[in-house]
């Protein structure tokens, strides 16, 4: 496989485009509709009293810092994916190169790299919430206590920590620009179900697609909410895995231990250096080891 930079193609350059486009027009929508206030940063999440009806959708809507924390990790996202697809393109043509399988080559291998990425997808979001440094890979996408489109990009720095769980890929024939292609598609459609704009969607949809219903249950801050709904397309991967949650009660955004910072940098390396200083005032091996590899918010004062 040739190792020159990935080209940008017709939809990365109307990407940028479409996604100012779309944040006016739902800035604009929001403006017209009752918002509810921001909670205080410290604020806990209510808990689920019960009550099946659920609670009507009242949008936060726009705050230029947190927007402009949204775009900063934008900006570094793709800079450190220009940086690094050389090696992940390296990586991925050795890996093809010793391919178990020529599955991916078959005819109509887009759509079965679609469906192949977004499975894998579904592994990679579940193990970046329970393994704490891959949490580093995403902490700074749910970082956001507010939840519309530029919610969507808050992106990672730190892809490298988990781009392995996409080695079967190569493994099974796909080729790198079958590979990029579904990422790239995959990531596209995630970036509409960031919205409060709209509403749940009919039933039939709701249960076979991700949709913005689902994945605001994901940014959720709510003890029921926490750790469910890692689909990337399907939601049918977190039906089958035993991770759905339905949207009922309304929702807190953000972590449940909040950051005081719109800093990009601060945002997309935070986790890391906290894991370093965990690790650095640790008393033993093993604390070392499960402040890197527990799940995030493990100590040994709240560990089972």
């Amino acid at each position: 496989m040739a190792t020159t930079s990935r080209k940008i193609d017709f939809i990365d350059k109307i990407t940028l485009p479409v996604f100012a486009a779309t944040m006016v027009w739902e800035h604009r929508v929001l403006k017209k509709r009752q918002l509810r206030e921001l909670v205080d940063v410290d604020a806990v999440a209510p808990v689920d009293d019960g009550n099946p009806v659920p609670d009507p959708l009242v949008p936060l809507g726009y705050e230029k810092n947190d927007t402009a924390g949204s775009l900063g990790l934008l900006v570094g996202s793709i800079l450190m994916g220009f940086a690094l697809d050389g090696a992940y393109r390296k990586i991925h043509g050795f890996l093809f190169r010793h391919r178990l399988s020529n599955f991916g080559s078959r005819r109509g291998s887009i759509i079965t790299a679609m469906i192949v990425w977004d499975f894998l997808y579904y592994w990679n979001h579940r193990w970046m919430h329970r393994v704490r440094l891959f949490w580093a890979d995403h902490a700074a996408h749910h970082s956001g206590r507010r939840y519309n489109l530029s919610t969507a990009l808050r992106q990672s720095w730190n892809g490298y920590l988990t781009t392995w769980v996409y080695w079967p890929m190569p493994l099974f024939g796909f080729q790198y620009s079958s590979f990029v292609k579904a990422r790239q598609l995959n990531l596209l459609y995630q970036y509409w179900i960031h919205t409060e704009a709209i509403d749940r969607l009919p039933d039939w949809v709701e249960k076979i697609f991700n949709t913005p219903s689902h994945h605001r249950v994901h940014h959720g801050a709510n003890k029921q909410y926490i750790d469910k709904n890692y689909a990337g397309i399907l939601i049918i991967w977190d039906r089958m895995f035993k991770t759905f949650e339905p949207e009922i009660r309304q929702l807190q955004y953000g972590l449940t231990k909040n950051i005081r910072t719109n800093n990009p940098v601060k945002m997309a390396y935070g986790e890391l250096a906290q894991i370093a200083k965990d690790v650095a005032q640790s008393d033993n091996f093993n604390e070392r080891l499960r402040y890197v590899f527990a799940a995030p918010g493990w100590s040994p004062d709240v560990a089972a």
